[in-house]
């Protein structure tokens, strides 16, 4: 699993090393390496470095601005919304109206962080009105058995997708190191599993299918 104690060391090695605060969100999102094929990270870099004018933010501020230009947008907010809308709910997000979210970049960087406690004020909010040991839970994720679906019910379609002809025609990945990660998958060696999934969907959404 890619939250494996070994992956979760090696990963925070790897931000650890960077001094560039748009790369080290960029990699602390993405499941490529920064020694990844500058194809793939082009866009990504691309988009952070143009979105956010760091000069007149904190290195805070500058991250949840990338979190509202990439993240929300592009992935919790559309979890969100398919999840609902496929049993005709329809969601609200209180958190993002704009007042609080202009709101928020009023509020001093010590305010939101303390210590290593994240959404500091929000807690203390919360302590109020809240038990405090629903307040303090860990998060509880919704993790598939991804990795076992590609060798498995998934195989055959995952090798179609991933098939020479069909990534040579993407011009913005290595297909010879995404057959060798597909390999390796198949083999055990190593669970690429999120990794081949994002070139999955991309490979089927070049496709149109």
């Amino acid at each position: 699993s890619v939250h494996s104690p070994g992956e979760k060391i090696s990963k925070l090695g790897k931000l650890l090393s960077l001094d560039n605060e748009v790369e080290f969100y960029r990699q602390l999102l993405s499941f490529w390496d920064s020694s990844s094929s500058d194809s793939i990270q082009d866009p990504l870099r691309s988009l952070f470095t143009k979105a956010i004018p760091a000069t007149k933010f904190s290195r805070l501020q500058g991250m949840e601005l990338m979190d509202m230009a990439s993240y929300l947008p592009d992935d919790i907010l559309v979890k969100v919304d398919r999840a609902t809308m496929a049993v005709a709910l329809e969601a609200r997000e209180p958190l993002l109206d704009y007042r609080l979210v202009e709101l928020s970049f009023e509020i001093p960087d010590n305010l939101k962080i303390s210590g290593s406690k994240g959404k500091w004020l929000l807690r203390q909010v919360l302590q109020k009105y809240i038990p405090n040991d629903l307040i303090e839970r860990p998060k509880m994720g919704f993790g598939i058995p991804l990795g076992d679906w590609l060798r498995g019910p998934l195989r055959d379609w995952s090798e179609e997708s991933l098939s020479p002809n069909r990534l040579e025609n993407i011009p913005w990945i290595p297909a010879a190191d995404i057959r060798q990660m597909w390999t390796q998958h198949l083999s055990g060696e190593v669970n690429w599993q999120y990794h081949l999934w994002n070139v999955l969907m991309l490979s089927n959404w070049m496709r149109g299918s």
